[in-house]
């Protein structure tokens, strides 16, 4: 794209210079990414770059090559070509919202433990945006029949390919498609895909089946026998980023939840040849409308749920307008195989609310959290849920019904399990789910359920099943049979004395009571442990006996008496 089209409105006194920013109190991007650097989570790129062969499998390496969550970051990358050789002159971002929690931390701006709260704040208390002129993403407009010169339309913008080898073209990916209702005036910002057609049309899967606010709005002007107009985001402030990744109530515009979010309006500006107020600080705003009338097809796109997703039907939107900051940067996002960037944005948010909805919606207090399995199931459609030991089974129950119901796509699997099981580990979750529950009694599967998220089988009319299972504790349990927590502590101390290589310690790594150990058990082992096992040893002469079978557990035998 030039960098100089038609000039902020204003008058050619702004043409070649950046529109003094308004004033605000959340970071930008540009912001964003200079806090991730600092932090030491941004790798810069210099190096020449194919965004459509050679971006996202780079980036895809972290995480499908053994690299631990904490050591994932974000890419910046500034020498962006394509597979024509074509330079761009706007830089591309990969990761710099989710590659991690820490980077998902710094761009919220609280603590990993505040997550919750700060969720909960900005629904319940959402803050109304503030209209401003000028604004940064209007510093360079194109419009109307100059979209068809080479490189003012979408063809100017580096859209990467997400999936060499299956995607059909480059697809956006972190692109917030904000529409508005046209009986309540509501705007509905979400994030949809969308391929990249021609220089002037963009498609949109808004992937029915997560219950997206566009396709409602969609369908009313369908009705009306309108187009429905839109704006797409391609980059914007990390809390609006955020927010169009969250589920909220469809009466909430997200743009106010996003002002709750940081506690303080978020500036927007009304766009140029549409109806609708998109943030000011927007990197790239691309604005259109979406037929109503007819459909065509989309896809394949390597998609979230770990499979290509294969050509549908579906929406596009004819291009009237792309605006954007003169110094742009591009946000892509890392989808498909999970763990994902596109997981765990939606993952570290979900949660919490999930785990409101059981504690608080349903009033089931032994609730401590809800865990979204998020490695190849793409979070959906396995989900524990942890309770407290002697939580009674019927809230137990109550709880694996409750986030089986939450969200029409989630919980295939549903299991509940104790505090002691790492819901992360599925090793552990194998090992609730083989000892602590008995498939004859613990076990219910639910019929008719949605199919939700992923390749669609025509099996049973189309329709899927929930099991639902109770890993939890019913009775009390002989002690995990590794070593107490001081042994393996006082060991690791002397393991890293060693140098030997790093470790990453898995739950359980130490051993603990689960209910069933007597005291006397207690006192033998640490007699045992200061090498007096001897002592233990003439205690059990005295309770030979010779009216028992092998194996008799001590337990069941009625003592003799002196």
């Amino acid at each position: 794209m030039a960098r100089k089209s038609k000039t902020q409105s204003a008058g050619k006194a702004n043409a070649g210079r950046a529109i003094p920013a308004p004033r605000r109190g959340y970071p930008d991007l540009h912001e964003h990414l200079k806090a991730l650097e600092r932090a030491g989570l941004l790798v810069t790129v210099s190096r020449s770059i194919d965004k459509d062969s050679e971006m996202h499998p780079l980036v895809r390496w972290q995480f499908r090559g053994g690299i631990e969550e904490p050591d994932r970051k974000a890419f910046l990358f500034t020498n962006v070509t394509d597979a024509k050789r074509r330079k761009y002159d706007i830089p591309v971002v990969v990761g710099a919202l989710a590659a991690s929690r820490e980077i998902y931390r710094i761009g919220m701006g609280c603590p990993l433990d505040k997550i919750n709260e700060t969720w909960n704040r900005a629904i319940a208390h959402p803050i109304p945006p503030v209209v401003v002129e000028p604004a940064p993403c209007h510093e360079i407009i194109v419009e109307g029949d100059e979209l068809e010169q080479p490189g003012k339309g979408l063809d100017g913008l580096p859209i990467p390919i997400s999936t060499p080898g299956w995607d059909i073209a480059p697809f956006t990916t972190l692109s917030q498609y904000i529409t508005k209702d046209p009986d309540s005036g509501v705007q509905n910002m979400g994030i949809y895909r969308g391929q990249v057609k021609a220089p002037r049309r963009l498609g949109m899967n808004p992937s029915l089946e997560l219950r997206p606010g566009i396709y409602t709005h969609w369908e009313k002007m369908k009705a009306r026998g309108k187009k429905l107009p839109a704006a797409v985001i391609l980059g914007a402030p990390p809390c609006v980023a955020f927010t169009s990744a969250q589920k909220v109530p469809e009466a909430l515009d997200e743009l106010h939840v996003a002002g709750g979010l940081v506690g303080t309006p978020i500036n927007v500006v009304k766009a140029k040849t549409v109806d609708l107020l998109v943030p000011a600080e927007a990197e790239i705003v691309i604005e259109g409308y979406i037929d109503t009338e007819y459909l065509e097809p989309e896809a394949p796109f390597g998609e979230s749920h770990g499979h290509v997703n294969l050509q549908e039907y579906n929406a596009f939107m004819e291009v009237t307008c792309i605006t954007r900051r003169r110094d742009a940067i591009l946000t892509s996002i890392i989808s498909q195989v999970t763990p994902s960037e596109s997981s765990l944005i939606k993952r570290v948010a979900l949660e919490p609310l999930f785990t409101h909805h059981l504690r608080s919606t349903l009033g089931i207090q032994g609730v401590k959290r809800v865990s979204m399995h998020e490695p190849l199931t793409n979070l959906r459609k396995v989900v524990v849920v942890v309770v407290e030991r002697k939580t009674p089974a019927t809230e137990v129950w109550r709880a694996l019904y409750g986030a089986a119901s939450w969200n029409r796509a989630a919980g295939k699997y549903v299991i509940a399990v104790n505090e002691d099981i790492d819901p992360d580990n599925a090793d552990a979750l194998l090992w609730a789910m083989s000892y602590r529950a008995n498939p004859g009694l613990d076990l219910q599967i639910l019929h008719h359920r949605d199919q939700g998220h992923g390749p669609r089988s025509k099996r049973a009319g189309g329709e899927d099943a929930s099991v639902l299972i109770d890993a939890t504790m019913k009775e009390d349990f002989p002690p995990i049979s590794l070593p107490k927590r001081e042994y393996m502590e006082r060991a690791k101390r002397i393991w890293e004395e060693l140098g030997l290589p790093k470790l990453k310690p898995e739950s359980p790594w130490y051993g603990y009571s689960l209910g069933d150990w007597p005291d006397e058990f207690d006192r033998a082992a640490e007699l045992a442990v200061k090498g007096e096992y001897f002592e233990t040893g003439k205690r059990l002469v005295s309770r030979r006996r010779k009216d028992v079978r092998m194996n008799t557990e001590v337990r069941d035998v009625t003592p003799t008496r002196d």
